[in-house]
């Protein structure tokens, strides 16, 4: 009576081997229920009401037995339950259909979401029959027992015990549980000690706070995409990228503060991001995490869409539009930390199942989170199988890996004995090195169409090299080094950046080195670090003419592109994910000025094959790089063929210019085509030239030269014409 004494007590592991229908002594079939608080049952024919049997009460409350001596073969049948308060319910006991009904679903281990979980299945019963439910399946191998509680069994921990063939994977197929249903799982350790309950790690839904319960869902959404997801493969490194970084929840704000649901996100985001001329969205983590403040970045639920702003097919209606629209959708991915909430992985099986033991391995003492043990094959497998499902599921493009560096270095954000070596006694994580490889490789062998982005921001040689060159296998790098030294430089009073000309030059020396994208992010306008307005010195003029000189000069560096919402109009707080933009700003003409510059330099860069060289030495030429007592620029940009031009020049001083003259890459007439000091952008209209001749002087190094007016604080572009 070892497994009776299990299930009284909530924890058993063999569950079949004691309930459902068994063979005694090879002639009476006996079936044993267990279902605390009824008080009678009666056994159904599985298709329609003949009794069959009732069950008598057999030694212990809620245990109940029958036995038949002219049955042949098992059979399909239903219980009618009566409990003591009068209630009655019909079920289908999951219990006739053991593990040899189900075999797990074929998958490969970037399809793990495709064998755990809650995965609809139908149980066939008879020729013309078959019970829809779903199967529950979770990795516990440590645990002494796991059953799985929801509003189907009013969280019971005692009625639905899983069962485990010594794989470390826990299943059990309930009939009748269906797209809504809500659960968890509720482990007992080998100690004997029964765990708070988790929420399914392959959750395609889970519920915000204080239940955090998983959620059962069934997609019915059918996608429209089929032009976008079949479009040729280009090479994205000689395309324009131009990447606009959102808060879903802070974008947009209705009344009383309630951010936009996805559906009014498909309305209002999609239609602003096209007519900004933003190429790409990326949106900070929208995997399901429980604290706000953390902006999605300590996920629980990598699986799950989060359910502030609507449903997973809500989210794929978002997400369809926006490829509707020509617009690619990027999201911010974090494999590199998890948050030690009881509900999520932490300890989960009472024991360190996905997180390295040690905590000078597995705890982030900067982020007070756990770190993946990427040593353990079922967690690489577990967040690879993750990544996939966000680009199959979700047809997302690409994905921003979230602290990459961190995952580089056992040393990281840790001082001397708060770490533990490699095996060759350095200060890499092999281990997390071999799972980015394999995460890469994965992507790109699987997507040709998608791209994945590192945030990482040390001299690491080869982030966005191929892995067949050693390198990480990522398709971009934040340019980690452009963003900071540029964003000093604009802080300087302009008196001042005479003196520091060597530190803005110094992105060409390592431009090409890696395939760089420019990252004006969230990080750069939190946390005390003010708006990108208000780094810029200077009055309330010189304050937007220095950002529009900034964006000039970004959007015509080497590099893909990235701002973050609220840049593009000169957001004047912080960021906070707790309220809006302050989109009413743009009734001030400085602030449309910026956003209308911002809006002709994207649509000028998608179109201008100049720009688009990015990462190639054949796409950039410097004209002048030291007149630092003038703090001017002046650089060619240029098609891989060199027939396609423009020539920049960048005045970082508020003082104009007449009759300067620069190197002249080409014979011929060069046409203004963007002037940053233009009135339409509130700029000081400095009058200009609209069309320049090339003169046979010498300039520069140049065989020919212009002669050029400049405005103040400002990025002039003209295009050669032959």
């Amino acid at each position: 009576m070892d497994l009776f004494e299990d299930i009284v007590n909530a924890r058993c592991s063999d569950p079949f081997g004691f309930l459902g229908l068994h063979w005694i002594d090879e002639k009476d079939l006996t079936l044993k229920v267990w279902r605390p608080d009824a008080v009678a049952i009666d056994v159904l024919a599985i298709d329609e009401d003949t009794v069959l049997g009732e069950m008598s009460p057999h030694g212990y409350n809620g245990l109940f037995t029958c036995q038949w001596s002219d049955k042949k073969e098992h059979f399909h049948y239903r219980l009618k339950i009566t409990y003591s308060d009068g209630n009655t319910a019909t079920i289908v006991d999951p219990y006739q259909f053991n593990e040899a009904t189900f075999s797990d679903p074929k998958h490969h281990k970037a399809t793990l979401y495709q064998k755990e979980g809650a995965l609809f299945q139908s149980a066939p019963v008879s020729d013309s029959l078959a019970i829809d439910g779903t199967r529950f399946a979770v990795y516990a191998p440590a645990a002494r027992s796991v059953y799985v509680v929801g509003d189907f069994n009013g969280w019971d921990g005692r009625i639905h015990p899983m069962s485990s063939n010594g794989d470390g994977v826990w299943r059990l197929f309930l009939p009748d549980v269906r797209d809504g249903a809500k659960y968890k799982f509720e482990i007992r350790a080998k100690s004997g000690e029964v765990l708070p309950h988790r929420t399914d790690p392959f959750a395609k839904r889970i519920e915000q706070f204080p239940s955090f319960a998983s959620v059962v869902q069934e997609s019915q959404y059918e996608w429209n995409d089929n032009n976008w997801m079949s479009r040729p493969i280009t090479d994205i490194y000689e395309e324009a990228v131009s990447i606009y970084e959102v808060h879903l929840g802070s974008w947009r704000r209705k009344d009383h503060n309630e951010p936009l649901t996805y559906l009014e996100l498909k309305e209002h985001l999609v239609q602003y991001v096209t007519e900004m001329g933003y190429t790409h969205v990326e949106l900070l983590p929208v995997s399901e995490y429980p604290f706000d403040g953390s902006w999605g970045y300590q996920p629980v639920g990598l699986f799950s869409v989060t359910s502030r702003y609507g449903t997973p097919d809500e989210f794929k209606a978002l997400i369809d539009a926006f490829h509707q629209a020509g617009i690619g959708v990027i999201m911010d991915w974090v494999p590199a930390h998890f948050p030690s909430d009881s509900h999520g992985l932490a300890n989960f099986d009472g024991t360190h199942q996905y997180e390295y033991e040690d905590p000078k391995k597995g705890w982030h003492p900067e982020w007070n989170s756990l770190i993946y043990d990427f040593g353990k094959e079922h967690v690489v497998d577990f967040l690879i199988s993750n990544a996939n499902f966000w680009l199959e599921e979700y047809h997302i493009d690409g994905l921003r890996v979230d602290a990459v560096a961190s995952m580089l270095y056992l040393d990281y954000s840790r001082e001397d004995g708060e770490w533990i070596p490699n095996v060759d006694g350095g200060n890499h994580n092999y281990e997390a090195i071999a799972f980015l490889k394999k995460l890469n490789e994965t992507v790109y062998l699987n997507h040709p169409r998608c791209f994945t982005v590192a945030e990482e921001s040390t001299a690491y040689p080869g982030v966005s090299k191929p892995t067949y060159m050693d390198g990480l296998g990522f398709g971009f790098k934040w340019n980690m080094g452009w963003m900071n030294d540029t964003l000093e430089y604009m802080k300087k009073d302009p008196i001042y950046r005479q003196y520091h000309q060597g530190e803005l030059t110094f992105s060409m020396v390592y431009a090409f080195n890696e395939q760089f994208m420019l990252p004006i992010s969230h990080d750069e306008v939190v946390h005390g670090k003010g708006s990108m307005i208000e780094k810029m010195p200077g009055d309330g003029w010189q304050k937007f003419a220095n950002l529009r000189a900034f964006n000039g000069y970004m959007f015509t560096h080497p590099g893909k592109k990235l701002n973050f919402m609220g840049c593009e109009f000169g957001q004047g707080q912080e960021w906070s994910h707790t309220k809006s933009l302050d989109w009413h700003l743009l009734d001030i003409d400085y602030h449309k000025g910026l956003q209308t510059l911002v809006k002709d330099l994207n649509h000028f860069y998608s179109a201008e094959q100049a720009l688009q060289i990015d990462h190639d030495h054949q796409g950039f030429e410097w004209l002048s790089y030291d007149d630092g007592q003038n703090s001017i620029l002046a650089y060619v940009r240029q098609s891989k063929q060199r027939d396609e031009l423009v020539m920049v020049v960048v005045n970082f001083t508020p003082t104009p210019h007449s009759g300067y003259r620069i190197g002249a890459p080409k014979e011929g007439q060069y046409e203004l085509v963007l002037n940053t000091d233009d009135t339409m952008y509130c700029g000081s209209g400095f009058p200009l030239p609209k069309v320049l001749k090339a003169e046979h002087i010498e300039s520069h190094g140049r065989n020919n030269s212009v002669i050029m007016e400049i405005p103040p604080l400002s990025t002039v572009i003209y295009k050669w014409k032959a």
